[in-house]
């Protein structure tokens, strides 16, 4: 007979296990949705997915960034990958570490087969930086890339130049100026680098235009470039996205500690022709 306190250690315990559980059957899940897109494709599948996602046993909730270990691991698939197989990249990211948004980058650029890269929601910052590296970028209607301009200690470096050129230097405090001096350089760099990714399909001074126009800050940093803007800028792109990308992204939830504000049926509705109600006529 179990006592009170021994259904409340495995009541403990089972909810301890089920976040591994739910999480091994979703990466599961995820593995025969890329081998199927791999088959029918015939291309390397790689998910470059920043969701907020529950954590294993003690299901908590962690938004993730775009870093140094994931830029090892994309290196790698692309590595392991013959040079004339085309990849396709699906990217959902607020963005990350330029430096490996960068080396990511470089990657595709130099990979002779065909490279994707698919936004089936956003693709902002380091990922439009990575975007910008793709011979086609396939968005949905509504999906948004980003400005690219570079940010210091969380500020925007074409503020702080504004800052540091606007007040006269004796009412700059040293640490605005050598920040500004920092994000000059940043700036320069980050143009530089979009420049060499879009001259693989471009001329190089309409290259650095369009380099220039994303890296200067001429918009917030989350400002949202729709594909009908990115095409008008000079990008790539296309907004016939497979279903069975948008599919993936189902497999990507964000965690449910608390009811969501968003809720509907979630299978697909025609519109159904109503037919007019009958009239009666006067005898």
């Amino acid at each position: 007979m179990f006592s009170l306190s021994d259904v409340l250690l495995i009541f403990i315990l089972l909810a301890a296990v089920q976040p591994v559980i739910h999480q091994r059957m979703l990466e599961a899940m995820r593995r025969r949705k890329i081998a199927e897109i791999e088959r029918k494709r015939n291309s390397r599948v790689i998910l470059m997915i920043y969701r907020q996602e529950t954590m294993r046993l003690l299901g908590f909730p962690l938004m993730r960034y775009i870093d140094m270990n994931d830029a090892e691991a994309v290196l790698r698939a692309i590595e392991m990958t013959d040079r004339d197989l085309p990849i396709d990249i699906v990217l959902h990211t607020p963005g990350g570490l330029v430096l490996a948004a960068t080396q990511i980058a470089r990657a595709m650029k130099t990979h002779r087969g065909k490279v994707t890269v698919f936004v089936p929601h956003m693709a902002m910052s380091g990922g439009t930086l990575i975007a910008l590296a793709a011979d086609e970028i396939v968005m949905c209607e509504h999906s948004v890339l980003g400005p690219i301009d570079p940010q210091v200690n969380g500020m925007p470096v074409a503020s702080l130049i504004r800052v540091a050129e606007q007040k006269p230097i004796a009412e700059v405090e040293d640490r605005t100026l050598m920040l500004a001096d920092v994000g000059r350089k940043a700036m320069r760099q980050i143009e530089d680098v979009a420049t060499d990714l879009l001259a693989e399909h471009l001329p190089r001074e309409r290259a650095r235009d369009i380099a220039k126009l994303l890296s200067s800050g001429q918009w917030t940093h989350d400002y949202p470039i729709l594909p009908d803007e990115a095409k008008k800028i000079g990008l790539r792109v296309a907004t016939a996205i497979p279903e069975e990308i948008l599919e993936l992204m189902n497999l990507f939830p964000q965690p449910a500690h608390s009811q969501s504000p968003i809720e509907f049926l979630p299978t697909p509705r025609e519109r159904r022709t109503t037919q007019p109600a009958p009239t009666t006529e006067p005898h």
